[in-house]
């Protein structure tokens, strides 16, 4: 169990599947703590607009507001997305926007959340400009897994803390909008202390967690959230759910089914009514829905899958463990200056696809048990993983079922999941299209002629009836943001 003390916030200790954590609760009703969490900052520099630029930076400034601190957001010179910055509210005039470089040297808490390639290139030069006693703020791990790799220190002037939402930025922007109205709606985070050097470190992070909306914060190391966060969007979260609906597709239509009832079958049940059972009730609510020979078909799917998808996901954590996911990132820099990514919703399935999603009936979209016995065990396969790798069960279920369930998926639903691979970061884009077809391969090879045997593992279905992620799901769910996201175009 990770601990930690705060002198800010209140700490709550949860049980989980037989151990037990501490998370602090987030919610509105907690802001008026944030100049106590932040004392002594004066400026916050969010540094990058992407996907969670936006997001934490409109956050940041909004649960701020009427305190005297600043959030500036820091671009490079000439940078496209100034104007989109400064649509938000972001500009000169006022003093909070920048040149990126400018804003690293004034800041007191520093949010870098720029391309991880690009931290890669410029951390040398963003640690100098960074003043002393300053906090540097992560919300990914993949620079300290960086630095591991190539046996760089820190530098021992800063603090360096983690704080790294589970799910995209928009989601963490549109939960946030609504919360509003609500108290707690948002994306639930993580977050770590890697360097205190003042004592400030843990509730200035907190702070940070709670500013940008999170309902509940738990803490890990960011070398943990790194495996987690790289593995998992390279598994059901991205690459596997891809390999997923594409293999099943082909399967359903090699077998006479017609192409858009295929689609509604894999994808639409998927991103539709088994994300909102999970999300609601529980994977094992999903699974009881089923009786008779659908409760059999469930079976025999999950079965045939849970061991080829084990077999890729491990092999998957291992090379992200090891390092080997990094370095292919950072050497596709070079690469993709010269061949640019190329989206990948141009195959008859994903036209297929457009058709459905404009004729969408949500009542009428399939609940396929055989579609969901294997999505289902792509979840079980990762769990168990990230269990053997020594994870808490906090960061297993956010990284493995609350981030698809109440922040991919819907997204997935709204514009469909091959648009949500090409529309995340380049890390995980790059994750997504190297192991899904992986995933699709081993299916294809083993699980789905494996299934036609008939045959049910009742070891394996017992194991998973009796799962203790059931409970610890069960647990975290009391923690759900209290509104479904509402997707916006």
């Amino acid at each position: 169990m990770l601990d930690f003390e705060t002198k800010v916030f209140k700490k709550e200790k949860i049980k989980l599947a037989g151990t037990e954590e501490y998370v602090v609760q987030g919610g509105r009703d907690k802001f008026h703590l944030l100049p106590k969490a932040f004392e002594g900052i004066k400026q916050i520099g969010v540094i990058g607009w992407s996907s969670q630029g936006p997001a934490q930076a409109q956050n940041l400034r909004d649960s701020l507001e009427g305190t005297d601190i600043k959030v500036k957001v820091g671009l490079r010179a000439g940078s496209k997305s100034m104007e989109k910055a400064r649509a938000a509210g972001f500009t000169e005039e006022n003093g909070t926007l920048g040149e990126m470089m400018e804003v690293i040297k004034e800041s007191d808490l520093l949010i870098l959340l720029i391309a991880d390639s690009a931290q890669a290139q410029l951390y040398k030069e963003i640690f100098a400009a960074l003043k002393s006693g300053a906090t540097l703020g992560l919300s990914h791990g993949f620079l300290i897994g960086y630095l591991e790799s190539i046996g760089e220190k820190l530098p021992s002037h800063i603090n360096i803390v983690g704080v790294c939402p589970k799910g995209m930025g928009p989601s963490v922007r549109r939960l946030y909008e609504q919360g509003k109205e609500v108290n707690g709606a948002g994306i639930n985070s993580s977050f770590a202390v890697v360097q205190d050097i003042d004592g400030r470190a843990t509730d200035i992070a907190l702070g940070w967690a709670v500013a940008i909306g999170a309902p509940y914060v738990f803490a890990t190391t960011l070398e943990m959230e790194y495996k987690s966060d790289i593995y998992g969007e390279r598994g059901i979260l991205l690459g596997a759910v891809h390999g997923i609906v594409e293999s099943l597709y082909r399967w359903y239509t090699d077998k006479g089914m017609d192409e858009k009832e295929a689609f509604k079958h894999t994808v639409e049940t998927i991103t539709g009514p088994i994300s909102s059972t999970i999300s609601k009730k529980g994977i094992k609510a999903l699974y009881e829905s089923f009786n008779g020979e659908d409760k059999k078909t469930f079976q025999k799917a999950y079965s045939a899958a849970y061991g080829p998808l084990f077999e890729i996901l491990l092999e998957c954590y291992e090379e992200v463990a090891s390092g080997n996911e990094i370095r292919s990132v950072i050497m596709a820099g070079e690469r993709l200056k010269r061949f640019p990514f190329r989206t990948i919703d141009n195959t008859k399935m994903w036209k297929v696809g457009e058709e459905v999603r404009k004729e969408r009936n949500e009542n009428e979209i399939p609940l396929d048990p055989y579609t969901a016995g294997v999505y289902v065990a792509g979840i079980i396969a990762q769990v168990d993983v990230l269990r053997e790798k020594g994870h808490a069960y906090s960061e297993i279920v956010n990284e493995s079922i609350i981030e698809a369930v109440d922040s991919l998926n819907p997204y997935m639903h709204y514009k469909g999941v091959a648009f949500m691979v090409d529309n995340c970061s380049t890390t995980a884009r790059l994750g997504a299209r190297k192991w899904a077809p992986r995933f699709d391969y081993n299916l294809w090879q083993n699980t789905y002629p494996q299934s036609e045997t008939g045959n049910i593992d009742e070891k394996l279905i017992s194991d998973f009836e009796k799962h203790p992620v059931h409970e610890a799901l069960a647990v975290l769910s009391k923690y759900r943001p209290p509104v479904d996201i509402v997707v916006l175009g």
